[in-house]
């Protein structure tokens, strides 16, 4: 029996050491360049969103809004009061919609991360959610076009925590808090990963999600609503299942529920929205999931 442990033990070890060895460079990168986005460039977004008001830029606003959501490094806890003060100055709720759905599902930190999946699945992540939130902000403007569709009373801008007089230990101060925020879900992915990689044989993860079936995309969409707690926590997995079999599609799906139904991002989204948006906004992540995956599938 202690000779079996041993030997288990032994196995799960060189795998987490490879898939570590595989990954933790774009993870270091990931934290290295989100949190010099995050101190030296993360305003100048933000204002540059600003800006767009004095524009008639019409629908094409939702689409510069969601490629901002997209560039913003803030968390939906960061994102709401920031979305509140632009909504304040006069912001309209299907930009805001944009800029929010997109900054849920990513941020340049995770874009970093997900280069460890290889280009395909970077390029699709980066499409999907693009296009995720141009969804949002369309059904808002023609939707809600006459009625608010956010509560964004008792929200102001959040505190700046990035005020260090150094440029320097400002840098350091916001890694070593990003350190602290993605490090444990990292090494857990990591280690989630070995168990999978040791004990779930391949060609049961092609069955669940491999080739073009509609189910397969299914699941992946579903089993992101629960699983999801880290950006960075899910990339290990998800090389790994792409490894085994897992269709792009699959993966599509499960990079837009996962994030989007995380359990922190949900508690502030239900905050926002209202129990009726927020239910419209749980339906159109799993319907848009589901067809962004099909879709993937179809065209690869």
């Amino acid at each position: 029996m202690t000779e079996l442990l041993h030997r288990e033990i032994i196995y799960l070890w060189y795998y987490f050491s490879v898939q570590l060895e595989q990954i933790a460079g774009y993870w270091v990168l990931g934290m290295l360049i989100g949190s010099a986005v995050s101190v030296f460039a993360k305003d100048h977004i933000h204002n540059l969103f600003r800006s767009l008001q004095d524009k008639k830029l019409g629908i094409a606003g939702i689409f510069a809004a969601s490629a901002l959501g997209i560039a913003s490094p803030l968390c939906m806890y960061g994102t709401i009061p920031i979305a509140a003060s632009f909504s304040e100055s006069g912001m309209k709720d299907d930009w805001l919609a944009a800029f929010m759905m997109s900054s849920i599902l990513l941020n340049p930190q995770l874009i970093l991360y997900s280069a460890a999946l290889g280009m395909p699945a970077l390029i699709i992540r980066i499409l999907s959610c693009f296009f995720c939130g141009a969804a949002a902000g369309l059904l808002i403007h023609f939707l809600y076009e006459r009625k608010p569709f956010f509560e964004f009373q008792g929200f102001s801008e959040p505190e700046n925590r990035d005020t260090d007089p150094s440029p320097l230990l400002r840098y350091i101060k916001n890694l070593g808090r990003n350190v602290r925020a993605t490090g444990v879900y990292f090494l857990i992915g990591v280690a989630l990963s070995a168990l999978f990689q040791r004990y779930v044989p391949a060609e049961t993860m092609t069955t669940l999600f491999g080739g073009n079936e509609a189910f397969g995309v299914l699941m992946a969409a579903t089993i992101g609503v629960p699983l999801y707690a880290c950006g960075g926590g899910t990339i290990p997995l998800l090389q790994q299942w792409l490894w085994e079999g897992m269709s792009l599609g699959s993966a599509a799906s499960f990079m837009i529920t996962g994030p989007a139904t995380k359990i922190t991002n949900l508690g502030a989204l239900k905050i926002v929205l209202g129990l009726r948006h927020f239910l419209f906004y749980l339906v159109f992540v799993m319907v848009f999931a589901f067809g962004s995956g099909l879709a993937v599938n179809l065209v690869g």
